[in-house]
């Protein structure tokens, strides 16, 4: 086979042969065994789904055109409102719905794809709900409670127990059973490989989890934990961001930990997280991974709640509570400052899907995007950047959606809800009917794989090389492994391309000045992102929009308590 990856812009890269592409992002023994046959299999139907590319490096190289005919706009194409919220992710979403909770309506919020939900959004396929990313949330401990009261507004919690913290209703949790991993031929439950350990390897996997319970029952003089969710909560004490300096493998290593099982682990919850691996991760970010959801040691992590179509079952619930004020199809392409007749005033310029450019005077703007796109939309910052923002890293993700007639075999433990593989460079596949009780016939496997790279802009380079048949080869190949008869069921293959789909907690990151510095307002404009707490959760994302909508509620003086 030779394979003609393209780059963002469609061109031809250069040719590379099946085995070489399958390398790349397999590795050699993987591309060896999936290149036995000479001729090429066959690929299923599909297609790329993913964001308005075309679009965003539109954005991205300049919109300088739109922008001045902005400027001799009629007065009447110029709407006032109190607030715009640009992004629709769940930061967006999440200032809208705390907007409106204190009475504040008179607000639009522009979302540049034609559904809201960014890296959390879901769709259909074959006739079943599945995710395009996020997939699940931890059921929140106590004091997160914004985070809580959200949820018991969906009447997805159902009371609490014997510790007062929040349970899960049954149906929303996921069923079990929850987890397993391909070895050898064969599956196993759970994710850490206990068969065939060493008495080494188990005694270094008990002295891991003591580690954890210690920084679990960890606190400082204010009483405050050393990992919780949202990070806000957590210490800022030097014993704990120290870990911030140096990488996950760096503290493995101090610790004595060298077992290959337990550094698999570790490196895959990094990945799984992070987007990047145990070498790239900070060690504070490898030990939040593992703390920061567990209510006190001993104890196992948070239940999870999940759906069919992931975390997009929160991103309908918001986006219905905020109704007509979500304009998708719009993107902005400029946010400016200004003072008009004495006030100061936000001007923000929108092109639409259909290529209507519009305009909005707000009071304050709430910029719910990352920050790497801040300079391209504040027209000011476009030429005196500032220096936080080259701070902020992004990880590539790719996902693949497959639409199989049903259920591929195997040997050893049954299917579970997350399906990892542990030979593979990704994270390998959940099952989209798995929660709703349906265990045979046809499903959804959504298959996830983040581009690991030194370097994030060789990352972006690397996922967008590959157009859909390309991945569509990777994808079946990796999961030929555990099913050999995957692409005879696979009847359809979609993919998406996340170029820049979660930060980088990189050492240094997270407690930083850069991310402190990226959330300070800016001229009656706020920022709003999971970006701004240095990891890519949902949690976070729900807490920076709900922290940014309080803030402009001060700053328009509307009377409020604090939800966080």
């Amino acid at each position: 086979m030779a394979a003609r990856p393209l780059n963002h812009r469609g061109h031809t890269v250069r040719h590379v042969s099946r085995r070489e592409l399958l390398a790349t992002f397999l590795g050699a023994s993987c591309a060896a065994a999936g290149c036995r046959d000479k001729n090429v299999p066959d690929l299923p139907p599909g297609r790329l789904v993913e964001p308005s590319r075309a679009l965003g490096h539109r954005i991205r190289d300049g919109l300088g055109e739109l922008v001045s005919r902005a400027g001799d706009m009629p007065e009447e194409d110029w709407q006032t409102c109190d607030v715009v919220i640009v992004g629709g992710g769940i930061a967006g979403l999440s200032a809208a719905r705390r907007l409106l909770m204190s009475g504040s309506k008179h607000f639009v919020l522009l979302e540049m794809e034609e559904v809201p939900g960014g890296t959390a959004r879901g769709g259909m396929m074959a006739q079943q709900a599945c995710p395009w990313g996020a997939h699940y949330l931890p059921v929140p401990q106590k004091e997160n409670r914004a985070l809580v009261g959200l949820l018991e507004e969906m009447g997805v919690l159902e009371g609490v127990d014997v510790l007062g913290q929040p349970l899960g209703a049954e149906e929303h949790l996921c069923r079990d059973p929850r987890e397993r991993l391909f070895y050898a031929g064969r599956w196993y439950d759970g994710l850490y490989l206990r068969a065939g350990a060493t008495p080494e390897d188990l005694r270094q996997w008990a002295k891991f989890e003591q580690v954890l319970d210690q920084w679990s029952a960890w606190r400082d003089e204010q009483g405050r934990r050393a990992f919780t969710l949202p990070l806000a909560g957590c210490s800022d004490d030097p014993a704990v961001t120290q870990l911030d300096k140096i990488t996950a493998a760096q503290w493995l290593q101090q610790q004595g930990f060298n077992s290959t099982r337990l550094l698999w682990m570790v490196d895959y919850a990094c990945r799984d997280d992070y987007g990047i691996s145990v070498g790239q991760t900070s060690a504070w970010a490898a030990l939040f991974y593992f703390v920061s959801r567990r209510t006190a040691p001993g104890g196992t992590d948070r239940p999870l709640l999940t759906w069919p179509e992931g975390n997009a079952r929160i991103v309908r619930h918001l986006t219905e509570m905020a109704g007509e004020r979500v304009r998708p199809g719009e993107a902005v392409i400029d946010i400016n400052p200004v003072v008009r007749d004495g006030r100061e005033v936000v001007e923000v310029v929108s092109l639409s899907s259909d290529g209507r450019v519009r305009g909005y005077r707000a009071s304050r703007v709430i910029a719910a995007t990352p920050q790497f796109l801040a300079p391209y939309l504040l027209r000011s910052w476009r030429s005196e950047r500032p220096s936080h923002v080259s701070k902020f890293e992004y990880g590539s993700w790719m996902v693949a959606n497959l639409a199989v007639e049903q259920r591929p075999g195997g040997e050893g433990f049954p299917m579970a809800w997350d399906n990892v593989f542990y030979d593979s460079r990704s994270l390998g596949y959940v099952v989209a009917t798995h929660q709703v009780g349906q265990d045979r016939g046809p499903t959804v496997l959504t298959y996830y794989y983040p581009v690991v790279e030194e370097e994030p802009r060789g990352g972006r380079r690397l996922l967008e090389s590959l157009g859909r048949d390309e991945w569509a080869d990777v994808v079946l190949t990796d999961i030929e492994q555990a099913h050999p008869e995957i692409r005879q069921l696979t009847r359809e293959l979609n993919v998406a391309r996340w170029g820049h789909a979660m930060i980088r907690p990189t050492p240094g990151f997270v407690w930083g000045g850069s991310r402190l510095s990226g959330k300070k307002p800016w001229r009656g404009v706020h920022f709003a992102n999971t970006d701004l707490s240095g990891v890519a959760l949902l949690e976070e994302a729900f807490f920076h929009g709900t922290r940014a909508g309080e803030e402009v509620l001060a700053a328009l003086s509307v009377p409020h308590q604090s939800l966080l």
